[in-house]
């Protein structure tokens, strides 16, 4: 087919298709401005108007008249049954420029091309394959493509079901702590409300026995003035008598009777103990809750089976610190060497343990806890692996984890260290105002020690002693 006859079959497909469904026309109607329409869609565009109105034009109608266009009906039918058999006869395409059907693939441009092209100058020294050998390649090709995105698409699927894994993970974990602070802080509040709750009884049983006494004096107080009122107005009467023997006669009987009359009344003045109710009742009320609050700081002592000969422990053996020279001790199993490092004297395989340690003035320490079966002589990396959950502090470098730097907002001057067993955890604070500086995970197995340290370099002088602080020592 030539290009006249494509243009002619096109212009005659314009003409035969509705402006609304664009398809050929089926009951095609004439609108008074003459524009052509569908029946069937031309009254679905005006079901819900109150004016009627030409979709192309926008000319308004008073009335719906609507004719139909036998003609219009006609030419869409035969253009719909010529534009089929056209598009049959055309099922092999043909070339635009030379009128012969396509039967080579270019490889070089990529397009379909007819032997007249591939003899031309512009395909000259191309690459050709008949299109049949031309799609199997390309197949092969995107099959190939399409395996490695499906392989691709498997690796994203599975790392999407990681991705929220994760995120169900952290919502569990967080629904977890939200139910672990509620729970410790409604203990705290029970703790409170108890005391606060006592407190209020024995003020009142304390208020009632004071005063009931004193209302008890208080009735025979006002029962004596009630007595001393009825005399007071009979001798008011007595001073108004004018029968001068008769006043004579009753002075002596109302001397007599006042004279009988006692008055003698006393104020009781028992108060409350303001000092049991209006003292300081926070700390008294903190110093209680402590027998109930787990962990609060324990004091732990220090194991001098275990110590470097470089460190020196305090007479209680709640402090160390790092001498010059070594100490002539015992080469024993449990003893750090080379290491300068020292072990609490009580181990743990349960529960939950908190201690704090004062590290003013240092420069240098490390501090955490370790599994008891680690190897005491040989210099080791501190890490979970090794058996060592530890944080320090090196002169110059600053506060380390494991590979992560700490960058605590201020110096800490105690260094607060959590162990939860059954839990996994080992946490450390900055215990001047408990800001939280790094936290381990892991599972446990064997006993775990708490581990100090002053410092790694020997050779150094006596340093500022690293120091547990119980309970006691806030």
């Amino acid at each position: 087919m030539n290009m006249d006859s494509r243009r002619l079959v096109k212009s005659l497909t314009e003409e035969a298709i509705c402006p609304i469904c664009l398809d050929f026309f089926t009951e095609p109607v004439t609108l008074d401005c003459g524009h052509n329409f569908c029946h069937p869609c031309i009254a679905q565009c005006w079901e819900k108007k109150e004016m009627n109105s030409c979709p192309e034009c926008r000319e308004e109608f008073q009335e719906r008249n609507l004719r139909v266009n036998w003609a219009l009906s006609s030419l869409a039918e035969k253009t719909r049954k010529f534009k089929l058999n056209w598009k049959g006869k055309e099922s092999k395409l043909h070339c635009e420029e030379h009128q012969e059907e396509l039967k080579l693939f270019c490889e070089t441009d990529k397009k379909l091309i007819c032997y007249t092209c591939r003899d031309s100058q512009e395909h000259r020294e191309h690459h050709f394959l008949p299109i049949k050998e031309a799609v199997e390649l390309h197949k092969d090709q995107l099959k190939s493509s399409l395996d490695s995105l499906t392989v691709k698409k498997s690796t994203v699927l599975a790392t999407e079901q990681k991705q929220k894994g994760k995120i169900s993970e952290v919502r569990e974990q967080s629904s977890n702590l939200q139910t672990h602070i509620t729970s410790e802080f409604t203990k705290m509040r029970q703790i409170l409300t108890q005391k606060e709750q006592r407190l209020l009884r024995d003020l009142r049983e304390e208020e009632e026995r004071i005063l009931e006494p004193m209302e008890r004096n208080l009735r025979e107080i006002q029962e004596n003035l009630n007595s001393v009122e009825e005399k007071l107005s009979k001798l008011q009467k007595q001073m108004e008598q004018n029968d001068e023997v008769a006043f004579l006669k009753e002075e002596a009987c109302w001397k007599r009777r006042i004279s009988d009359g006692g008055y003698l009344l006393s104020v009781s003045a028992a108060t409350l103990s303001v000092g049991k109710f209006k003292g300081p009742l926070q700390y008294i009320a903190w110093r209680e809750m402590l027998n109930s609050i787990n962990p609060v700081p324990v004091s732990l002592t220090l194991d001098p089976n275990t110590a470097n000969p470089h460190l020196i422990l305090s007479e209680d053996r709640t402090s160390v610190s790092l001498r010059e020279k070594p100490q002539p001790l015992p080469d024993i199993p449990e003893r750090f060497d080379p290491c300068q490092f020292v072990l609490g004297s009580e181990g743990f395989t349960s529960g939950k343990h908190y201690w704090e340690v004062d590290v003013v003035n240092q420069t240098q320490w490390t501090l955490g806890v370790i599994r008891e079966s680690v190897d005491r002589k040989k210099r080791i990396i501190l890490s979970p692996e090794s058996g060592y959950w530890t944080v320090w502090l090196r002169t110059g470098m600053g506060y380390f984890a494991l590979n992560s730097r700490l960058t605590p907002n201020v110096k800490p001057r105690k260094i607060g260290v959590f162990l939860d067993y059954e839990g996994g955890q080992v946490s450390f604070y900055n215990a001047d105002n408990m800001s939280h500086l790094y936290t381990f995970t892991d599972t446990f197995t064997e006993r775990i020690f708490p581990i100090f340290s002053p410092g790694q370099n020997s050779g150094r002088k006596t340093t500022a002693p690293l120091t547990i602080r119980g309970i006691k020592g806030h």
